[in-house]
């Protein structure tokens, strides 16, 4: 049994935690309490789950302050943040796995093995990605490159311009992204857009439809 909080989701399964749920951790450098997160122990188990959207209920149109604290129900729709969010990924080397439902319900999965986001000094910058595997890239060679585009660029909110595109693309998604110029990928955009709009929850080279996408879930462990 551990002495202390445990660093991550990984910890927690390690020490015998079986199931899906909320628990406390407190990452390497973490200088506050230990906080509140989400594992996810399907897949081998371990996963500290930052992100999920499920039917639009929660807002995620919202400034840098929220995204950098976290916003939003553990159990349902949310964002971890991105103060934790970097502590965690600064700590040891993590993969990352996303989980899609396309419009029509259809399943989808992609896991890059090296995700790491840089501290605020330098905006929340998708710092590293790693090896794409997965069925969410349709191309003939495929390496993940709805997120890969979004590699080295900072994050951008409503109220933060951090993009390379002439205006903020965070106004024209509804939300906070690593925006390049703009998206080949946004899983906090306006949920309830239009069927089949660009501005939608989006990940590009789906083998299916690219928007409106139902549901997704994003996840880090230690590799």
């Amino acid at each position: 049994m551990l002495l202390r909080p445990p660093k991550d989701c990984q910890e927690i399964y390690d020490d015998g935690s079986r199931d899906n749920g909320i628990y406390r951790i407190k990452p390497t450098g973490w200088t506050s309490e230990a906080f509140e997160v989400y594992c996810n122990m399907t897949d081998g188990g371990g996963w500290t789950v930052f992100q999920r959207r499920v039917d639009g209920t929660e807002e995620f149109y919202l400034g840098w302050s929220s995204y950098k604290e976290g916003f939003g129900d553990l159990n349902h729709e949310f964002w971890l943040g991105n103060d934790k969010l970097s502590i965690l990924t600064n700590q040891k080397r993590y993969e990352i796995r996303i989980d899609l439902l396309n419009v029509n319900g259809a399943p989808y999965y992609a896991k890059f093995d090296n995700f790491r986001i840089n501290d605020e000094s330098d905006k929340y910058r998708l710092s590293q990605l790693g090896t794409y595997s997965g069925t969410a890239d349709s191309r003939s060679n495929p390496d993940g490159y709805a997120l890969r585009y979004h590699l080295n660029y900072q994050f951008t909110t409503k109220d933060s311009d951090n993009d390379a595109y002439s205006n903020n693309c965070a106004h024209r998604d509804q939300g906070a992204w690593w925006y390049h110029n703009c998206e080949y990928s946004n899983l906090n955009a306006n949920y309830h857009a239009s069927q089949g709009s660009a501005y939608s929850v989006e990940w590009y080279y789906l083998p299916d439809s690219y928007y409106n996408i139902k549901f997704s879930e994003m996840k880090i462990r230690p590799f």
